[in-house]
């Protein structure tokens, strides 16, 4: 996965922030979250959906019955940085629950159906949504 991300990661800042391939069109960013247990800076490449002038992110970890790690790094450290575009800014996380998270969560999975698949073989683990908020 690391070489995957890796790929992604230096498509995405070679062509402003677009990457081809199974993510061509959607919207991504990188995400720089600090390590929970190391504290070392983490880079991952992530569709997000715009919501005003926020960025929302989905922890679905493609369906697999854990979360993923930069969810862990968020939840232990909220402020983080994004690069979109050719921007870099400082975001702070937060999780979306009740109406907020069915809102946007609803809106993913029908822009994007894969997200509703990630649903179902997540073995009952409910998908965090995340939105980043500038600082």
């Amino acid at each position: 996965m690391n070489d995957f991300n890796q790929q992604i990661i230096e498509e995405f800042r070679a062509n402003g922030g677009k990457v081809g391939g199974g993510f061509e069109g959607a919207p991504m960013l990188l995400l720089h979250s600090t390590g929970a247990k190391t504290g070392q800076e983490r880079v991952n490449p992530l569709v997000y959906q715009p919501d005003g002038d926020r960025y929302v992110i989905f922890a679905s970890k493609a369906g697999a019955p854990t979360h993923p790690h930069w969810y862990l790094n968020l939840r232990a450290n909220l402020e983080a940085k994004i690069e979109v575009g050719g921007d870099t800014k400082t975001v702070r996380a937060r999780v979306a629950e009740g109406d907020e998270r069915e809102r946007l969560w609803s809106k993913q999975k029908e822009q994007m159906p894969g997200f509703a698949e990630y649903e179902q073989t997540a073995a009952g683990r409910i998908i965090p949504v995340v939105i980043l908020e500038a600082v």
